[in-house]
């Protein structure tokens, strides 16, 4: 999983060049980064080292920075949880100067508090908490002018759910699990025949995992004779 981090299979050879070389700071690049973002929305593909990358070049470059950008790169950064990748971005936008070039008035300011709170709620698997939230009528506009630009947005939220469940469990109730993901009824039956679950009556069997499975370990010692006879004779000495 570390190395899909540092460098996504789906990266590809000019992305790669830029982030990992000298150019990966250079304001004439980052209009590729961009539309390298951009090709994340659509694609479903994420790639957080290249979208740091283009926070950093906002943080050296305050006259390009545009909010639309960062805030889809923070939206990409929540269905990543529990990594730290939200936090991250985060960390570079701190102290930011305001941009006076700015057509309208940076949307930034007064959403950043409501995605912080997104991520805190994924990051401490409070998922009905998160829906019921992410839903409300005080979180449209980042779903009708952000959110929705991004193909696959809730599927890879609840990606984070059922990373956490099949960390969690052996076996959940359906109403639960459905609580999780925001599915009811059908949708919920297609979604657990999609991971191959099992389904008896109400309670959603998971298969077992290195996470879920209980092991009990049993370290054993071994003692050569040469070194318990220097511990007697030391204590004997004693």
């Amino acid at each position: 999983m570390a190395a899909s981090w540092v460098s996504p299979p789906t990266r590809t050879e000019l992305i790669e060049d830029l982030v990992s070389g000298v150019d990966r700071y250079n304001p004439s690049n980052l209009s590729i980064l961009e539309d390298y973002l951009y090709h994340q929305i659509r694609s479903q593909e994420y790639d957080c080292l290249a979208n740091l990358a283009i926070l950093k070049l906002y943080q050296f470059n305050p006259d390009l920075y545009n909010p639309d950008i960062v805030i889809n790169i923070l939206t990409k950064a929540l269905t990543a949880s529990p990594l730290p990748d939200f936090n991250l971005c985060i960390s570079l936008l701190d102290e930011r100067p305001i941009n006076a070039t700015l057509d309208e008035p940076d949307p930034l300011p007064s959403l950043l508090p409501t995605l912080k709170r997104l991520n805190d709620l994924l990051y401490k698997c409070r998922f009905p908490a998160f829906w019921e939230y992410y839903q409300s009528d005080e979180l449209e506009n980042l779903r009708d002018n952000y959110t929705v630009e991004c193909v696959g947005f809730e599927d890879a939220v609840r990606e984070v759910a059922i990373r956490a469940v099949k960390a969690t469990f052996t076996r959940i109730s359906a109403d639960r699990l459905a609580s999780y993901l925001d599915l009811n009824g059908s949708e919920l039956t297609e979604f657990v025949e999609k991971k191959g679950w099992k389904m008896e009556e109400n309670v959603i069997v998971i298969p077992p995992n290195p996470d879920n499975q209980i092991e009990a370990t049993v370290v054993q010692e071994n003692i050569k004779l040469a070194q318990l006879t220097k511990v007697i004779a030391h204590s004997a000495g004693n």
